[in-house]
């Protein structure tokens, strides 16, 4: 179920020039702005939580989730190049499986690694709140890479369509609609970070175990889903 050759060229599209470009600049404010607020604010854990799941969580760890997952395989299917993958002896759900692996893998490192040397900036992980949103960006990347993952495959415009997901319905629908918290992968996430801060610091609308039920379904289906996408786009291809 992975192909080390889809892998790499997946690797190299995600991690061209251009894309590149976005995928450091956003980690590279996260960091920024915990060494300002740590110069003016000092070791705040509540100011800490704030930048974390304000910014970190709620943007960063989406915005990442957009790009790594649309751009494993939605360019290539606009442009057409995705008739040469689907003519190779690939299983489907191999050539799906390996660019959701790829775009977890981008995810994870550009939103993880640099949630957690913020959270350490900002107050040096007191009350476990730099531990906690680490987890929570780990595990979301894995939910956010594969329903954009899923969007790149039946949509050509996924990522206005996950823009509007991440920035619109979770951000701005979960401030203000309460059921709207519910269908929110930065809920889920929060909910395992919750757990792990075991404090009054971070919080989320959906339990425990909800939010992981929510986020293997969210993760199965869409990975099932886009296969099943795939499939249709060999027949069409075909004929």
């Amino acid at each position: 179920m992975y192909d080390p050759t889809v892998a790499r060229l997946t690797y190299r599209a995600l991690l061209g020039r251009r894309r590149a470009l976005i995928l450091f600049t956003l980690p590279a404010l996260l960091i920024v702005i915990a060494v300002a607020v740590r110069m003016f604010s000092g070791a705040d854990d509540q100011v800490a939580s704030d930048v974390l799941g304000g910014f970190a969580l709620a943007t960063m760890v989406p915005l990442i989730g957009v790009i790594a997952g649309t751009g494993a395989i939605g360019p290539e299917i606009d442009d057409g190049s995705v008739v040469y993958l689907l003519a190779k002896p690939l299983k489907r759900p191999t050539i799906i499986v390996t660019k959701l692996t790829v775009a977890i893998a981008v995810t994870m490192a550009f939103s993880a690694v640099p949630t957690f040397i913020a959270g350490i900036i900002l107050n040096g992980n007191g009350q476990q709140v730099a531990i906690a949103y680490t987890i929570a960006a780990l595990v979301g990347s894995i939910a956010y890479a594969a329903l954009f993952l899923l969007l790149g495959t039946v949509s050509k415009h996924a990522v206005v369509f996950g823009l509007v997901y991440a920035l619109v319905w979770e951000s701005l629908f979960g401030s203000l609609v309460s059921g709207a918290r519910t269908l929110s992968v930065q809920q889920w996430s929060l909910a395992v970070a919750e757990k792990v801060a075991g404090g009054e610091l971070v919080s989320s609308d959906v339990g425990l175990p909800l939010a992981v039920v929510l986020l293997v379904g969210v993760t199965v289906l869409a990975t099932w889903y886009a296969g099943q996408k795939l499939r249709t786009l060999t027949l069409a291809g075909e004929e």
